[in-house]
């Protein structure tokens, strides 16, 4: 019998990662992460907002030229910054690839439209007179005041009732809906006692047309809980079938729509709630 040998391909090897910014770097990390992730590849992040003077760039240049000769190889850096000397000293100046994430489309953008852009560095420049930036801030506030179930109040406030049981992601879900799309979510977890009563709980079930449930695998879900209260009932994985299965047919019988947080992250998630519940959130 031929025996056929399979060598596993080489993976990348690590490098080190560079976000560097003339604001916080949320749009550096953001855009170079959703880049990073098409590779096999588990760089080290180095963040450095901020950076929106020469001499700031010198500092960072400075570092990204010590990594390149301590590893040999020439580091990574995701730039946004605006302000062109600034840009200059990076690109010209480091050992590093780096990446101009704002000019590379700025330019064309420019050229297309037939307008200059503003060249604002930082873009919460003003925030203060922003009413997105307000409605954001009210979001994170009603969010936290509902999470967990911890307050009934106001409900009909709310833009989503994320449901579930507890430790299927609906805090992180609510937070990153709040933060990042100024949705009012509220969450609350469904326990033992719901499904002995076999009906929404009584406080949801005027606002059954705004609830969204979480579900998750119970294998997963026991190791979850078993991180927080090792060798409990609550993490066993027989009560994590059982509530599992009766959260899933609660929802069925309810008419909610629902998914599953196992192998999905909190933006894919996010993106299906407001697709569903909130399309207009989509639009902006």
């Amino acid at each position: 019998m031929m025996v056929v040998s399979f060598t596993a391909a080489p993976a990348m090897p690590n490098r080190t990662v560079f976000f560097v910014s003339d604001s916080t770097g949320i749009t550096a990390e953001t855009f170079g992460n959703s880049i990073l992730n098409q590779f096999t590849l588990r760089p080290r992040h180095v963040r450095r907002p901020f950076i929106d003077t020469a001499d700031k760039a010198h500092q960072v240049v400075r570092e990204i030229n010590h990594v390149a000769e301590a590893e040999g190889k020439r580091p990574i850096v995701f730039a946004t910054l605006i302000d062109r000397e600034v840009l200059d000293v990076v690109k010209t100046q480091s050992r590093g690839l780096v990446l101009d994430m704002f000019n590379t489309f700025i330019e064309p953008l420019e050229a297309e439209l037939g307008v200059t852009s503003n060249h604002r560095v930082g873009r919460f420049t003003d925030v203060a007179k922003s009413q997105e930036y307000t409605d954001r801030i009210e979001a994170i506030n009603y969010t936290l005041a509902h999470d967990d179930g911890q307050s009934a109040r106001n409900l009909a406030a709310s833009d989503v009732i994320l449901i579930g049981v507890s430790r299927s992601g609906k805090t992180p879900t609510s937070l990153y809906l709040a933060m990042q799309h100024g949705i009012k979510a509220a969450n609350y977890p469904l326990i033992p006692e719901d499904f002995e009563r076999g009906a929404l709980p009584s406080m949801l079930a005027p606002y059954r047309s705004k609830c969204f449930g979480l579900t998750i695998d119970a294998a997963r879900l026991a190791q979850i809980r078993n991180e927080r209260r090792p060798d409990s009932k609550y993490a066993s994985i027989e009560n994590c079938r059982f509530e599992v299965k009766e959260s899933e047919s609660m929802m069925r019988r309810e008419g909610i729509p629902w998914l599953s947080s196992t192998h999905k992250s909190i933006e894919e998630i996010a993106a299906t709630i407001l697709r569903d519940l909130r399309p207009d959130r989509l639009t902006y």
